[in-house]
């Protein structure tokens, strides 16, 4: 099951901007990590922001939501990040549903 994930995260005026890079390296090995396994097809950081997409390859969504809860950066600063996520279909099986549909 693929899903698109779109990372969210702030931090509080109180925490250095050092603090918040510290957690991001320990998420971006994980991350890296979760590539080569094969559990993410892709990522990408959007320019300006502190936002990050990604594209997750998973079994199912109880899955999914186990693996993002041991994330280290929703384990070290969760409160701070929203995780939007939308089940992916393939394009092909949509459009063999609509020619089904068309007779």
């Amino acid at each position: 099951m693929l899903c698109h994930l779109d990372f969210h995260v702030e931090y509080p005026a109180s925490m250095a901007q050092q603090d918040l890079f510290s957690i991001w390296t320990r998420e971006a090995d994980a991350a890296l990590g979760a590539r080569r396994a094969g559990v993410v097809v892709d990522f990408w950081k959007c320019v300006g922001v502190r936002r990050v997409l990604a594209v997750a390859n998973v079994d199912s969504l109880d899955t999914l939501d186990r693996r993002l809860l041991d994330l280290p950066i929703m384990k070290e600063h969760g409160q701070h990040v929203r995780i939007d996520v939308t089940p992916l279909r393939r394009y092909e099986d949509f459009t063999a549903d609509v020619r089904k549909r068309l007779g």
